[in-house]
């Protein structure tokens, strides 16, 4: 069986934690075994992150990956797109609008002065 290989920084924290949590009475014997379940711990911990890590980039790279297929094919059949939806509609006349708020607003101040 191999031995999973600890980084010193990992074995400096465990050594860390387990005299920092050493109760009156405890051997050297039994703090080197709470910081090696404290290295294993972060062992795994770390191990974990890099899986979550991984998917994570997984889940992004097939997104993007359908994203530019969807625009891809959009590009291709420009109609195949809902170009003309109810809110395009209703921000295309919004320059419009207020085009024409603004010059009513010009008009009432003119007429007051």
């Amino acid at each position: 069986m191999t031995k999973d290989k600890i980084s010193p920084e990992s074995h400096s924290e465990a050594l860390k934690i387990a005299n920092g949590t050493k109760k009156p009475g405890q051997t050297k014997n039994q703090t080197r075994l709470i910081a090696q379940g404290i290295e294993k711990g972060i062992a795994d911990y770390k191990k974990q992150h890099k899986s979550k890590a991984r998917a994570q980039d997984k889940r992004r790279k097939k997104q993007s990956r359908n994203t530019a297929e969807h625009l891809t094919s959009a590009d291709i059949n420009p109609d195949s797109g809902n170009r003309h939806s109810p809110s395009n509609l209703a921000l295309m006349g919004l320059p419009w609008l207020l085009l024409a708020a603004s010059w009513i607003g010009f008009a009432v101040y003119w007429q007051q002065q």
